[in-house]
């Protein structure tokens, strides 16, 4: 393992017993084409796993649905066996068609199946954190989740699953796995421009609950991608640099999954998750999203 020649910003969270680094790396765009097949550059990818190690990153998202399979056996070729620090996060309640749709798979046999299938392709006896995911490519979707949420807690019990958390979930289903089992995580869309789960946050915080968002930079309009614009030009950084920094200083239990191909692309979201945004730029930034 090499040095490390960045600081990485954010310090760290605990996932139950588990320390991970705040800032982390989603692996999902290392698949080809919209999460399909192999990727264009392999080696490329398992440079860009390795150098994600090397820099001291301790928290992998993956799911063996993305590919499918093939972010799994990247992870698995480039860093197994892993090192001690490295928690890899996987997800289960979906799955791919020909058509490089997600179609829900949440079934007792369906989980059990994907929870074996992320052991094999990752080669690991257990699994460190399993996230339930819920909804649909829409978005979530009302409705209880006890049946499949408690399938994992069976998995759990019989030493496959370490801890396990939800995600693209409502409130009200955070609150019934909350009811069920000891969550550690919830994974959801939130950026500047998506602010629906604000209260949400505070109150997982609270409970010392980590909260993931995913698509930082998803949904933005012209007008709001405009101020984000502005802020990013005011500080000579990009407007994801200006993202994922605003992520950080949120709240100390959201954790970033940035995912990137690209060995530099992954250095540049690190420096840029580091920049200090002062009060005026959190002011107006926050104005996205009300």
């Amino acid at each position: 393992m090499s040095t490390p020649s960045l600081s990485l910003p954010g310090g760290t969270w605990t996932l139950g017993d588990l320390t991970v680094t705040r800032f982390g790396y989603g692996a999902m765009q290392l698949a080809g084409p919209w999460v399909m097949g192999p990727p264009i550059d392999r080696e490329g990818a398992l440079a860009v796993l390795r150098e994600a190690v090397d820099l001291g990153i301790t928290h992998i998202d993956t799911s063996d649905a993305y590919g499918p399979r093939v972010t799994n056996e990247l992870i698995r070729e480039a860093l197994h066996p892993y090192p001690k620090s490295l928690h890899i996060v996987t997800k289960v309640g979906a799955t791919r068609d020909e058509q490089g749709g997600w179609p829900t798979a949440r079934r007792p046999e369906d989980l059990r199946r994907q929870v074996h299938d992320n052991r094999k392709s990752l080669r690991l006896d257990e699994l460190d954190l399993v996230n339930l995911r819920l909804g649909n490519a829409e978005g979530p979707q009302p409705g209880s989740l006890a049946e499949a949420f408690e399938t994992l807690v069976e998995l759990q019990q019989q030493g496959l699953i370490r801890h396990l958390g939800v995600s693209n979930a409502t409130e009200e289903q955070v609150t019934e796995a909350q009811s069920i089992a000891p969550i550690v995580c919830v994974q959801n869309m939130y950026n500047l421009a998506h602010r629906h789960d604000d209260k949400l946050i505070d109150r997982l915080a609270a409970d010392g609950v980590a909260y993931v968002p995913f698509f930082p930079l998803g949904g933005f309009t012209p007008l709001q991608a405009s101020a984000l614009s502005a802020v990013a030009a005011r500080l000579k950084a990009t407007q994801m640099s200006v993202a994922l920094a605003w992520l950080l200083q949120r709240s100390p239990n959201i954790l970033l999954i940035p995912g990137t191909s690209s060995t530099a692309h992954l250095r540049e979201n690190i420096t840029g998750a580091g920049l200090s945004l002062s009060h005026e730029d959190l002011t107006e930034l926050d104005d996205i999203g009300r």
